[in-house]
């Protein structure tokens, strides 16, 4: 990331105050370093075309999704994962190649089906034989033929988050291989006049920080692929999902972006030579690993609340109602005082939340210089699951959104206002 300290002691990030962009306006702000989210996409573009030359990147949007990070996508040549008819719908209003759009999700509605029908989507990923009829209806009365992925469960543990582990058998996402459904739904999905089975998915889960999932799976479902091939099925697409990790915290960093792309494509290359495949095209989905590190969350302090020889908590404009993620999944960050980066440490504090639960807490025991009430503190890596996991919990408003690049700063999404809390409501 482009983060610096200017002569005032202030960070910085693309070239802009951060405190003058909070008094711009205002907090909670989340900031996107365009830098960072193009050098992302090019690590991941380049990465893995250097190792399997017919290699795609589709950014899973669910991270994060807006029109105008849809456009940096587009002209990095990535193409977008959508899971429903607003992330659809986002990709549309950015105009985003159709061609360049994989459908996902566990249980898409017929409007969802129909909207990306209409739209030309490129691929969808289907994931029951409930969806495989209603795709196959839907596109018969539309008269066209859909190119389709089948989302398979290898049942093999990612050694992630239970709540994001996504590859095992106890898991409402993908046909298992080990029970014969996935064959079942191979078969099924053949039959049907309306569908083009191009390839097979799967996804362990997320992040990951160990390659062995990867290498452990990709043979597996391979084998399975190969064993398909008496039903008829030519595989043409190869998608082992994404899960790529970002690095949160300093004590657990992820492997580079080479060290999945090598892991991953030589797996794929073995496995095709071993079991008689030609190499498909492989498909890779990172969204955490592209938006995380690029953005960062501002938060002023209110109130502080000292407990002697127990702990200080630094209560923030902030919290749950923007990033859950510490809630739901114990997720660690840290913070740094954006308006005296170069003070000293003080000693730890908890950074609270102003939300009315005893469990939002952002940050336990960050390492801080001394606080007072006004100071910004920015939370880093808060670019993935935050904004796009947000409520309006205690009729709180969702922050506003700037994308900085070279000394220039850009509202893309304006902060709700009440009137957007109550224009839904009817009297």
């Amino acid at each position: 990331m482009t983060a610096d300290v200017n002569a005032a002691g202030h960070l910085t990030i693309g070239g802009c105050d951060v405190v003058s962009l909070a008094e711009m306006y205002g907090t909670p702000l989340y900031l996107y370093d365009e830098h960072t989210i193009r050098e992302m996409c090019r690590a991941f573009v380049d990465g893995f075309a250097s190792e399997y030359p017919d290699s795609h990147i589709s950014y899973s949007s669910k991270a994060f999704a807006t029109p105008a990070l849809a456009l940096i996508l587009e002209d990095e040549h990535v193409g977008m994962d959508v899971v429903t008819g607003g992330e659809l719908a986002v990709a549309r209003a950015a105009e985003f190649p159709a061609a360049d759009l994989n459908f996902h999700g566990n249980n898409k509605g017929l409007a969802e089906l129909d909207e990306a029908l209409d739209y030309g989507v490129g691929l969808i990923t289907v994931d029951s034989m409930f969806e495989i009829n209603l795709l196959d209806e839907a596109a018969r009365m539309k008269g066209k033929t859909q190119q389709v992925l089948l989302r398979v469960s290898p049942s093999i543990d990612g050694h992630t988050h239970l709540l994001t582990s996504t590859g095992v058998l106890d898991q409402k996402f993908g046909f298992p291989i080990e029970t014969g459904q996935a064959e079942e739904a191979v078969k099924h999905a053949l039959s049907k006049a309306n569908l083009d089975v191009a390839g097979i998915h799967f996804h362990l889960g997320s992040p990951l920080f160990e390659l062995e999932p990867y290498t452990q799976a990709i043979p597996y479902v391979l084998e399975f692929v190969a064993q398909m091939r008496e039903h008829g099925f030519n595989q043409r697409i190869f998608s082992p999902g994404g899960g790529f990790a970002i690095g949160y915290v300093s004590e657990t960093p992820p492997p580079e972006v080479s060290d999945y792309a090598g892991a991953i494509s030589a797996s794929v290359q073995e496995a095709c030579d071993r079991f008689g495949l030609d190499e498909p095209r492989l498909i890779l989905e990172p969204g955490r690993a592209i938006v995380g590190r690029a953005g960062v969350a501002l938060y002023s302090v209110g109130g502080i609340k000292d407990i002697p020889g127990v702990r200080k908590y630094v209560s923030v404009d902030g919290g749950m109602g923007d990033n859950i993620r510490p809630v739901l999944y114990g997720a660690g960050y840290s913070a740094v005082k954006a308006n005296g980066l170069t003070e000293p440490v003080a000693g730890a504090v908890t950074i609270a939340g102003k939300y009315c639960e005893s469990g939002d807490l952002l940050v336990k025991d960050a390492q801080l210089p001394s606080l007072d009430t006004g100071d910004l503190l920015a939370i880093a890596a808060s670019g993935a699951y935050c904004l796009s996991m947000a409520s309006n919990y205690n009729m709180s408003l969702r922050p506003a959104v700037v994308l900085v690049n070279d000394g220039e700063a850009r509202l893309i999404r304006r902060r709700e206002t009440y009137d957007d809390l109550l224009a839904q409501s009817i009297l």
